[in-house]
């Protein structure tokens, strides 16, 4: 009986086309975003089993409700967040520590916490910048007490049942996310509204 070897995945050649063909493509062209994506090893993020699908224009459920979002996803949410050296970032990581990598070498300090400890409302801080590897339907109080004054927010945001790009800056105590393009994102229950009884 003879066993067949796949060919091991040429990742380098992977991760080219994914600047390539899916953000320089969709417009995403700053420089530290294709450096930082050029760089981090989006295969070692994902299970042995889905290392040869770790740079395709899809989300990938990694078991345990962990997923880790779409390249196109992270190329825009770090473009439109512009992280600085200044930044005190916290990530809500859906489970893959990718987003953390890819920001962690161009911001002052990154905390990472999962959605679960975000939701319960437990969890202080203030953060000038605030990244959510995933679609919130809103955004609890507890979570906004995280935004510092000044600070933003960038996420997913699911409206009606479509997932956009958003963002958001905290002024004089509020914060408010504004929808900007629409991309598949996958959902965080965890930050679904409460529901509500209606007549």
């Amino acid at each position: 009986m003879t066993t067949t070897i796949a060919p091991s995945t040429d990742f380098a050649a992977a991760r080219k086309a994914m600047l390539d063909s899916q953000l320089r493509t969709s417009g995403v062209n700053e420089s530290f975003v294709l450096e930082r994506m050029g760089t981090v090893a989006r295969e070692d993020f994902v299970p042995e089993a889905m290392r040869s699908v770790a740079y395709s224009d899809r989300a990938i459920r990694l078991g345990d409700g962990k997923v880790l979002p779409a390249p196109l996803f992270h190329g825009m949410m770090l473009s439109e967040a512009q992280p600085t050296a200044s930044d005190e970032v916290l990530v809500i990581d859906g489970g893959s520590g990718y987003l953390a990598a890819l920001v962690e070498p161009l911001v002052g300090s990154v905390r990472v916490m999962s959605p679960e400890d975000v939701a319960g409302g437990k969890k202080k801080g203030a953060f000038s910048l605030v990244l959510i590897d995933g679609a919130v339907e809103h955004i609890p109080a507890g979570l906004a007490k995280l935004v510092a004054e000044g600070g933003r927010i960038v996420t997913g945001m699911v409206e009606r049942g479509v997932t956009r790009l958003a963002t958001g800056r905290k002024a004089a105590g509020s914060l408010a996310l504004l929808p900007l393009a629409e991309i598949g994102v996958p959902r965080l229950a965890q930050f679904d509204r409460p529901a509500s009884w209606s007549f």
